[in-house]
């Protein structure tokens, strides 16, 4: 089998008796419903635990959260109409859809409900949703482009077809004679019925299933101007009497269907640049058989397991996360990090899924495979963001809801006025403002534009884990950094070891096993090349902070600040400490109720790219603070190297919490830059929380922003990309106003006509998502 879904479908199909299914059927299936029987249908298979593997995540004890993608959305009243439904359903906690991607992220309580009951929920309403992967995504998207090109080509050739027998009757002006006119609108009400029946089809299918639901949708108009038209027309034809507008309606279809087309091309393609790392992972690998033994074997990349050999040759593509067991080349982690220069690996480094070799070839060990690498982890982050909405969009998306019922009313009381001044264009004036309206750009301005910057952001080594982020970051005006393992390199060295009682040797290794299970970089460094495996230590509990409490063979020790292991014994802190602290380099104390054991003292370098990040923030007139944890003087000291005047040393996770709630206070829209389990309160309570990398999970998590590549000089980059973006969000909605207050009177005056407001209303969709490609461009 290729995958586990595949595998539980073949199973619960053998186990219920089903296997007629593979007897009978006389073809390969083709969609999902031709591919699972109804009998299998109604089992449930999305429930099954293997089947949710790939796409379900559990958010809580008893919550799940699976990423779908759906299938038959056509406009922002199709995502409301979705949301809003599916919101309704028992159990289900959460759901945003984004309608760029056309992904969406739902959330329900596993107790009440099921992931099955929510499928048929949105299929109940016309719609179709399945587990996201980038396979059926791409397969969805290039289904969604051959139907609308056939639509467009019916209307388009339509079109041309009735022209050729309207341009007669228009020449003629009126010296026709009746029974020849009468053929040609025959004629022309015969070509037209494809271009209703089959490319006008969405716009009725939708506008139907909303007014079924009681809601009105972005197709209403759309679908009543051209009924109106096409059923006038008709009326005209059979009666022998009026004005016929056949081609008008062909017109006004083909170009409005060209516009989507071009809007859907153009919207696919922002879609694809976040759907990047997706496609990193290849399909198929080499692996050996019994490494170091040169036989091997080609595999697909999802039978691989922890443990396997797998060559990687040049130009190859690195198939999951693992490290290098044979061989020296350069990777290429421009896709996962931004950093455009190759990597050197030699033997013991660590290798990432979805970097390429450019050099030699390469043997590693693979170690974690499918939703356990750090792709996969990014890719979940990134989805996150994707489906979830900021504000700017939940606010188009009202008022587009409620311009909608405006237009229709407004468009009523046109015909009405209309029909008192000149009854002869009532008709047509009724049509041209429903369709001249553009609700879809309103709609489309804003997740336009976010969409292409996640994925310009994403390729500049910054991850946008939340839907808000990109706005928070370009309204941000101060920003605060931790010291260690963000303005440092975070991998502090130990330099000295002054003992008080005992020996050295003793007292790192009691150290080393105090600190055993701790991912903090200086419990690494305390940790290096240091055997502690026999110390047994009980009761040992951490103080965020300040350090780490436990008990070594009936004693109990402190290791952290020299504050919070003198708290312990009442004795002060030696002179000559306080002046390695006074210097700016990190102490680390160990004692018991017996007093002092031993000072570790440990250094931190710089980032080399920090001072020019600081500069160039500055310049771009941002307020910049470091909070630390470490020593006053240890902050100073790091300030002093980058200008930065507002320093804060020593501070508490809860000084830092308070210190940015008072910055806030202050009217500052603060961001919040950090690494490790420390920051992830303050990361929390900032506008705009930024991580780096490698830092501590529970951090990355927390965090609206991750620096892939651990590079600082991305962060003064995102920040300009991102102002950029709120730049052309503002161009695109104030557009969508303009043209809507502009177009809307005059088409009321009757200077506009159907075709015309066809081409209108298909140009402003097509113009913001255009205007949005643009910020993808370096």
């Amino acid at each position: 089998m290729c995958c586990a879904g595949c595998q539980a479908v073949a199973q619960a199909i053998v186990a219920n008796g089903l296997g007629d299914y593979y007897r009978h059927r006389d073809a390969m299936p083709e969609s999902q419903r031709e591919a699972l029987p109804t009998a299998l249908d109604e089992l449930g298979l999305f429930d099954h635990p293997d089947v949710q593997k790939s796409f379900v995540q559990p958010v809580g004890e008893h919550e799940q959260e699976a990423a779908l993608i759906l299938e038959g959305i056509t406009c922002a009243a199709c995502v409301w109409l979705n949301e809003v439904h599916v919101r309704k359903q028992p159990g289900v906690t959460a759901v945003d859809i984004n309608y760029a991607t056309r992904r969406a992220r739902v959330r329900w309580d596993a107790r009440v409900t099921r992931l099955s009951a929510i499928l048929e929920a949105i299929a109940a309403i016309g719609y179709r949703a399945h587990p996201y992967d980038i396979a059926r995504s791409e397969a969805l998207a290039q289904k969604e482009r051959k139907v609308a090109l056939w639509r467009l080509f019916v209307a388009a050739f339509g079109m041309m077809q009735v022209m050729m027998y309207a341009i007669p009757v228009y020449l003629a002006d009126g010296d026709m004679t009746l029974d020849i006119e009468q053929l040609l609108r025959w004629a022309s009400m015969v070509l037209t019925l494809p271009v209703i029946l089959y490319s006008s089809a969405p716009f009725f299918r939708s506008a139907w299933r909303d007014i079924s639901l009681r809601r009105v949708g972005m197709d209403v108009p759309v679908a009543l101007g051209v009924g109106a038209a096409f059923g006038a027309s008709v009326w005209a034809t059979l009666t022998a009497s009026g004005e016929v507008y056949f081609d008008s309606v062909t017109m006004f279809v083909a170009f409005l269907l060209g516009g989507r087309y071009l809007e859907m091309l153009a919207r696919q393609k922002a879609a694809r640049s976040v759907e990047t790392l997706a496609r990193a992972i290849p399909a198929f690998a080499t692996r050996f058989t019994a490494w170091p033994d040169s036989a091997s074997e080609r595999v697909a990349v999802a039978e691989l397991r922890a443990g396997d050999a797998v060559q990687i040759k040049p130009g190859e593509t690195v198939p999951a996360d693992g490290t290098v067991l044979d061989g020296v080349s350069a990777i290429d982690e421009s896709l996962l990090t931004g950093e455009s220069r190759p990597v050197a690996k030699h033997a013991g480094d660590v290798l990432t899924g979805g970097s390429v070799n450019v050099e030699s070839p390469l043997v590693m060990r693979v170690e974690r495979v499918g939703e356990a690498t750090r792709l996969a982890a990014i890719q979940r982050l990134m989805e996150r963001a994707a489906a979830e909405k900021p504000h700017l969009v939940k606010m188009a998306d009202r008022i587009a809801g409620r311009f909608i019922i405006g237009l229709l009313l407004l468009a009523v009381a046109t015909a009405m006025a209309w029909w008192w001044i000149d009854p002869s264009r009532a008709l047509w004036v009724f049509v041209t403002v429903l369709v001249v309206s553009c609700p879809c750009a309103l709609s489309l301005a804003t997740p336009a534009a976010l969409t292409v910057a996640t994925g310009a952001l994403a390729r500049r080594g910054v991850l946008v884990t939340r839907g808000h982020a990109i706005e928070a970051l370009a309204r941000a005006d101060h920003f605060v950094f931790d010291k260690t393992g963000t303005l440092t390199h975070g991998h502090p060295v130990l330099e000295e070891v002054i003992t008080v009682r005992g020996d050295e040797a003793q007292a790192r290794r009691l150290a080393a096993a105090l600190e055993q299970g701790s991912e903090h970089p200086v419990a690494r460094a305390l940790r290096a090349g240091v055997a502690a495996d026999g110390v047994l230590v009980s009761d040992q509990r951490a103080t965020t902070g300040a350090g780490i409490v436990g008990v070594i063979e009936g004693v109990i020790w402190r290791l952290g600040r020299p504050t919070f292991v003198a708290e312990m014994h009442g004795q002060p802190i030696p002179e000559s400490i306080q002046k390695i602290v006074g210097a700016g380099d990190t102490v680390i104390a160990l004692g018991s109720v017996d007093g002092w054991q031993a000072f570790f003292r440990l250094t931190d370098t710089l980032r080399p790219e920090a001072a020019a990040m600081a500069a160039r923030l500055r310049a771009a007139g941002i307020g910049l603070s470091i909070f630390s944890g470490d020593s006053p003087a240890a902050a100073r000291r790091i300030g002093d190297a980058l200008g930065i005047l507002d320093i804060r040393g020593g501070l508490t996770p809860e000084d830092k919490h308070a210190a940015l709630k008072t910055l806030q206070a202050e009217g500052r829209t603060v961001a919040m830059v950090g690494d490790g389990v420390n920051d992830a309160p303050v990361l929390a309570q900032a506008q705009v929380s930024i991580a780096m990398g490698g830092g501590a999970d529970l951090a990355r998590a927390n965090a609206d922003i991750v620096l892939l590549g651990n590079d600082l000089a991305a962060l003064d980059g995102g920040l300009s990309l991102a102002r950029r973006t709120l730049g052309i969000v503002r161009q695109n909605l104030v557009w969508a106003f303009a043209y809507n207050f502009l177009a809307i009177p005059a088409a009321m005056t009757g200077w506009v006509t159907p075709w015309m407001a066809g081409i209108g209303m298909s140009a402003s969709s097509l113009l913001v998502v255009l205007n949005a490609l643009r910020i993808g461009r370096d």
